[in-house]
């Protein structure tokens, strides 16, 4: 991946991508925690793929925004669809494209014709800002071809500091229509726990394989931990994810800020 150097002349979107790419691919966090959550999340994201799929299969990447995880996969060998509703952040992912095959879809995923046509479908920390979650799967689902599959990232609802509601818990979601696609964690409106994660796909018409929590306290910089990350060794930090995915589900589960699953479409 092509590191870019920013530009005055730059629009808005590629000026509000670019420090997000200092902390996520360049190393250079200004969080800590950010960056080492980014990290986390992206290699469990990549393994849930790698698993079940050869290179050359088909992936689309909903709201890729910058395009880290289109790029990702497509140098890992995989073709790779990078979709956004930002039409103008295309030329920022084409700047950084360095290899592999990326196809550009701007627009409303949902409205471009994709109807069975992926081997997978990528959607990663968006479900957490929508009204209607339920129905945002369901639509994805539609877009995986029979036999694919659906890899989703979302903050971990039940992770001990979360106060957002639970979207189980919520008799009218249209109340929420009016704040939803708003960025960054603003704009979440429910989180996911990982007891509603199966049910949710179920009634999508996906069957889950695999779920996963990760990222604790430390990792994440919470509870006043931003600052150890600023002097502990980078392999102090992974021992103690290691440490925490040892835990027994129950507490694990109230210990990790994020997860993954792997939905396959029968």
């Amino acid at each position: 991946m092509k590191r870019v150097i920013p530009q005055d002349s730059w629009p808005e979107t590629w000026r509000y991508s670019y420090p997000y790419d200092l902390e996520e691919i360049y190393g250079e966090p200004r969080c800590y925690g950010y960056a080492y959550a980014y990290q986390n999340r992206r290699r469990h994201t990549l393994r849930m793929v790698q698993e079940v799929l050869p290179q050359g299969a088909t992936i689309l990447d909903v709201a890729a925004a910058q395009g880290n995880f289109s790029l990702s996969l497509a140098e890992l060998g995989y073709e790779v669809t990078w979709n956004d509703l930002r039409a103008d952040l295309a030329d920022y992912v084409r700047m950084k494209h360095e290899r592999g095959i990326v196809h550009y879809s701007p627009g409303n995923a949902f409205e471009l014709g994709f109807h069975g046509q992926f081997d997978c479908v990528l959607i990663t920390e968006i479900i957490e800002h929508v009204a209607h979650p339920d129905d945002f799967l369901k639509k994805t689902a539609e877009m995986v071809k029979p036999g694919g599959y659906v890899v989703m990232s979302t903050p971990n609802g039940a992770y001990f500091i979360n106060d957002l509601p639970k979207f189980s818990d919520c008799p009218d979601p249209s109340v929420f229509e009016s704040q939803q696609f708003k960025p960054n964690s603003d704009g979440h409106i429910f989180l996911l726990w990982p007891d509603e994660i199966e049910p949710l796909g179920a009634a999508a018409g996906l069957v889950l394989e695999k779920h996963e929590c990760f990222t604790n306290p430390l990792t994440t910089g919470h509870v006043k931990c931003e600052a150890l990350l600023k002097l502990l060794p980078e392999k102090a930090v992974w021992l103690s994810e290691k440490a925490t995915d040892l835990l027994p589900a129950a507490i694990k589960n109230r210990l990790t800020a994020g997860s993954c699953s792997r939905f396959r479409k029968p």
